[in-house]
């Protein structure tokens, strides 16, 4: 169709014009939709303008929605990397022992509870219960959950509190965070990164790894281990069952990789 004028210009002929950008044709490669989005929104901008100024007399595009852009799925590291990763951090020479009995205290509690760097760098000492094996987070909004810490959490934060703690608190002001840093104050998100980052990089583990890759990597296990999608849903202090949900794509995308692998008509049915 052949525009020749503004007010020819339509709903739908917009609509087609971000059928075609998604498409492409022989001249034009599709374009993504974080593209083919910011395009919708120069048109809509456009056509705001064109009303606002009295060129037009409807605003045609105000209804056409960019579209949608894919579902990012959280990036989980193996149970074998994640191993690795705390592995390197107990036994990391380079550290001095305080510091590495609090690495290592650190990254197996963010592995063992799946708690966000924010909740674990805000802990006190007398949030966590090691006896019953729990600990009081407070998550997004000061919302409060009880989470069970399991074993190897347990002892590797008593090892930090008897042989690593005592000596950061004395560099200090006498500070009631669980976990401090060289001088004695509550660790910063930044320098739990670069905890996690330098285990990482010891562990042989080239991936773009964050603290929330801990936190990714709990809730995938979990499913996979057969845990149900609401109890993940509580332990990771989520407001909505439908942002859990989305670790259960990562949990098919695996059962369909093993299907795919192991059984004999898997790839007749594909």
């Amino acid at each position: 169709m052949e525009i020749d004028s503004l007010g020819r210009i339509s709903e739908a002929v917009i609509s087609e014009f971000l059928m075609r950008l998604r498409e492409g044709d022989a001249d034009n490669p599709p374009l993504t939709a974080s593209s083919a989005g910011r395009t919708v929104v120069a048109v809509r901008g456009f056509h705001k303008f064109l009303l606002r100024e009295g060129l037009t007399a409807v605003d045609p595009a105000a209804a056409v929605k960019p579209p949608a852009p894919p579902q990012r799925l959280p990036k989980a590291l193996s149970v074998d990397e994640v191993t690795r990763i705390l592995a390197a951090a107990a036994g990391a020479e380079a550290e001095p022992a305080v510091l590495a009995t609090r690495d290592a205290a650190l990254l197996e509690f963010l592995y063992g509870t799946g708690a966000r760097i924010s909740e674990a760098v805000g802990l006190d000492v007398d949030e966590v219960d090691l006896e019953t094996g729990t600990v009081l987070l407070r998550g997004k909004g000061s919302k409060e959950r009880v989470v069970p810490v399991g074993r190897y959490a347990r002892d590797a934060i008593s090892a930090y509190q008897v042989r690593g703690r005592p000596d950061l608190v004395q560099r200090g002001r006498g500070s009631h965070a669980l976990f401090l840093n060289a001088r004695g104050g509550r660790l910063s998100r930044q320098s739990a990164w670069t905890v996690l980052r330098r285990a990482a990089e010891r562990a042989g583990i080239a991936k773009d790894i964050s603290p929330h890759t801990l936190r990714h990597s709990f809730a995938t296990h979990l499913l996979d281990g057969g845990a149900d999608v609401r109890v993940v849903q509580e332990l990771l202090g989520h407001a909505s069952v439908t942002t859990t949900q989305v670790y259960t794509l990562v949990t098919v995308d695996k059962l369909r990789e093993v299907y795919a692998t192991s059984h004999p008509r898997a790839l007749s049915s594909s």
